[in-house]
């Protein structure tokens, strides 16, 4: 733990913000159904969306496991090594890496996501993102009631939050108030979804991608 209080720190999410999940949502889509055809690949995305409502996190792996026990079919026993060894770093919005190689040109920089234990370093390490933060990563199933345990690890004066949810945002902004500036990258579906956009309050800078924050003023 870190007692000294940094004067900013910036977190940043995974998901939508600085690695394409729709795009990796639908190459791994396509793939089982290639390989294991069109009604095994609907009955994953439908365990799949069963575990993320109760979740609250894509549980990729999770989701490998319940349909191993349904179906049984022993193709499937591939099925984790191609979630594990998948080319996350193709999947890397533009300007992500130089954004954070940014950012901590002016102040800590941690990587905070919602995920498991497993897959979700798996995914951070193979982008090259981890290697871009120095190894700060934090992984929490509901981030947002973690800002405690985030503070204790990374005392600050002001936090940045980077991130394309507006549930996050604005909890974000319930918890810490003016030491807190959010950052909306309007990229994947949360971000663009009218009904969240409608909920929430607006956040602090909205940005078209995260490759917007190389010609901000930070």
């Amino acid at each position: 733990m870190n007692d000294r209080r940094q004067p900013v720190v910036f977190l940043v999410d995974v998901d939508d913000t600085l690695l394409d999940n729709d795009r990796i949502r639908e190459d791994l889509a396509e793939h089982l159904a290639r390989e294991h055809g069109e009604a095994l690949r609907d009955r994953y995305s439908a365990i799949e969306d069963g575990l993320f409502a109760e979740l609250g996190y894509r549980d990729y792996l999770g989701a490998v496991q319940l349909v191993w026990e349904e179906a049984r079919d022993p193709s499937l026993l591939r099925l984790a090594a191609y979630l594990l060894d998948y080319p996350f770093a193709d999947r890397l919005y533009p300007g992500a890496l130089e954004v954070l190689a940014r950012l901590r040109m002016i102040g800590t920089t941690v990587v905070l996501t919602d995920g498991d234990a497993v897959f979700q370093p798996r995914k951070v390490e193979r982008s090259g993102i981890l290697e871009a933060v120095g190894g700060a990563l934090l992984v929490y199933v509901h981030k947002e009631e973690e800002l405690d345990d985030v503070e204790r690890r990374y005392p600050a004066e002001r936090y940045v939050l980077v991130d394309d949810k507006h549930r996050i945002l604005a909890a974000a902004k319930r918890h810490w108030g003016d030491r807190v500036t959010t950052v909306l990258p309007r990229q994947g579906q949360f971000a663009n979804d009218p009904a969240n956009e409608a909920a929430y309050p607006a956040p602090d800078v909205p940005v078209d991608g995260i490759a917007d924050l190389l010609q901000l003023d930070l």
